[in-house]
């Protein structure tokens, strides 16, 4: 249990966005039929939340709050692969998550931190940035892209949604920020955490073949066959992309399993989500599951009592008189008082 406690210090803080001026826990809540098909309509009549089967006196923000939202992408030496899928994604994440008067930024992490797209309601610019974005670096420093990408948020106005996507591998590789200061951050400021994760072992054998061509950078690639004075794209075969690849790579990657799997860690935390893909027309079908999600929940908050500092408090919402339905919620928080 101490063990927990050190990886998961969770904080208690208001949602600044919504203008709170006490301390409250926020509990993004989506609720589904036996089908799984969103339900919407309810009141707050309608929602029980329980903290640590509890019932406790509960808001529900009518409002709908414009998204900033921070897609982190993954550009490490085994990323190679995921980074050809996302060539045409940019458009789904703003108009299908960030959505109406929402903005997007883009920032990449392997060795370092790189800040590719500043927040932007323009669908090309965000579409542009994905697909210049290059593999570099063999760390995956995520802890460290959160941390940034919490700062850029923390900066934002007032009055919006927050939201990290993380297009990554599950576990960290040399971050230099610290797993319980970025649950603190990502708490305090009460962003939501959603994760979009894949196996670096089977990745590279989804993609197509490439040409030389396809390995230019996009300005100096050939547009068009119909111009007469205009080069012909380069069709020459190159080998695949298989990542680091080997005998020993793979026995690595055994070993880091016993590290955090942050992926879930972070959306369980946050009331996100964790979503695997293998395939672009997986990953394109995992961002239209997020904005949908984003776009159904009932935001819940309600202020909790004192209680032992680090003891853990589960929470669950249910449905009143309505067994039928299923509430998702995050799973809890850490009393810090």
């Amino acid at each position: 249990m101490r063990i927990a406690a050190a990886l998961i210090v969770l904080t208690t803080a208001g949602w600044a966005q919504f203008k709170s001026t006490v301390p409250l826990v926020v509990a993004p809540t989506t609720v589904t039929d036996s089908k799984g098909r969103y339900v919407d309509g309810l009141t707050l009549e309608d929602l029980f939340l329980y903290d640590n089967n509890v019932r406790q006196a509960i808001q529900l923000d009518w409002m709908t709050y414009p998204i900033d939202l921070v897609v982190a992408v993954q550009t490490s030496s085994n990323s190679g692969a995921v980074i050809d899928k996302l060539g045409g994604t940019g458009i789904l994440f703003t108009q299908l998550l960030a959505a109406d008067a929402g903005e997007t930024a883009v920032i990449s992490f392997s060795n370092e931190v790189k800040l590719h797209q500043g927040f932007t309601g323009n669908p090309d610019f965000v579409i542009h940035t994905l697909r210049m974005l290059r593999k570099e670096g063999g760390d995956a420093r995520m802890l460290d892209a959160l941390h940034q990408a919490l700062l850029m948020l923390e900066r934002r106005p007032p009055g919006r949604r927050r939201i990290i996507l993380i297009i990554a591998e599950k576990r960290d590789r040399a971050s230099q920020a610290k797993l319980t200061e970025v649950m603190e951050q990502v708490e305090r400021l009460n962003a939501v955490v959603y994760w979009l994760t894949y196996s670096p072992l089977f990745e590279p054998f989804t993609v197509k073949p490439k040409t030389a061509e396809d390995l230019k950078p996009e300005a100096e690639r050939s547009k068009s066959r119909k111009c007469a004075l205009c080069a012909s794209p380069d069709d020459t075969p190159v080998p695949p992309d298989l990542g680091p690849g080997g005998y020993f790579y793979a026995l690595g990657e055994l070993m880091r399993l016993h590290q955090p799997d942050l992926s879930s860690l972070f959306t369980k935390a946050t009331g996100g989500r964790t979503l695997n893909f293998l395939k672009k027309n997986a990953l394109e079908h995992a961002i239209q599951l997020v904005g949908e999600e984003v776009h159904r929940q009932y935001i819940l908050s309600f202020e909790p009592k004192r209680g032992e500092p680090g003891k853990f408090h589960a929470i669950r919402v249910a449905v009143k008189n309505r067994p039928d339905l299923l509430a998702t919620t995050r799973e809890g928080y850490w009393a810090l008082q």
